[in-house]
């Protein structure tokens, strides 16, 4: 996960410094768009990982899933705004060690997610976005793959026992040029995937560093 946290942080970084260069020869020509309303469509990757809310030690390893959708920037103003978003969101996380009778095993569980978060957006200066705010997501779907063999669990996710919808917190930055706009996020789950506590396997929450690109419409 770590280095595949550290390769993420350098592409997007690189990104970054080229979107810096590319406005320091166009900001004159785009002009101030922070009071602009804006529709836009983003796609990129999550670095996922889960923790256990009870606190108990739980070591697992991350994994890359797929993250896309749309969004909407809402200005009440040139300095503050507000911006939902809808994203297709892959989670999960790889685990692997030794059994019980000394076999080494995999395993890797993807669960498949509707995220929904609604950002207070505070402009300070043209192009650059800080964001933060509650995220509600919806579970869709559950694959665990065990040594190379997978299966999905629909019906567990359709379980009484099962909360499908998850609160959370989101935060993160935009840096925007012309249309194109590049986005990093950081977003972990607050509420507990069971409903009544009581099941170990169901303790563990979601969080997620994500990178994505976009494109708005103004």
């Amino acid at each position: 996960m770590k280095k595949i946290l550290r390769s993420g942080l350098l592409l997007f970084a690189m990104a970054v410094s080229s979107t810096g260069f590319a406005q320091d020869g166009t900001s004159n020509v785009s002009g101030d768009t922070r009071e602009n309303f804006k529709f836009g469509v983003k796609a990129g990757i999550n670095l996922s990982n889960v923790y256990d809310e009870e606190g108990d030690e739980f070591v697992a390893d991350g994994k890359v899933g797929f993250a896309g959708g749309a969004f909407v920037s809402i200005p009440l103003g040139t300095f503050v705004g507000i911006q939902p978003e809808v994203l297709y969101s892959e989670k999960g996380f790889k685990s692997e060690g030794e059994g019980l009778f000394g076999e080494n095993y995999k395993f890797t569980r993807t669960t498949s997610h509707l995220d929904i978060p609604v950002h207070l957006q505070i402009k300070p200066i043209e192009n650059f976005s800080i964001l933060v705010g509650p995220q509600f997501s919806y579970l869709l779907s559950t694959k665990n793959e065990f040594n190379g063999f997978s299966a999905e669990q629909e019906e567990d996710i359709n379980d009484d026992n099962y909360k499908k919808g998850i609160w959370g917190l989101s935060a993160g930055v935009d840096f925007t040029v012309e249309n194109f706009i590049l986005s990093a996020r950081a977003a972990w789950d607050l509420s507990k995937s069971d409903k009544d506590g009581d099941e170990s396997s169901l303790r563990y929450k979601n969080q997620i560093i994500q990178f994505t690109v976009g494109y708005t419409f103004m």
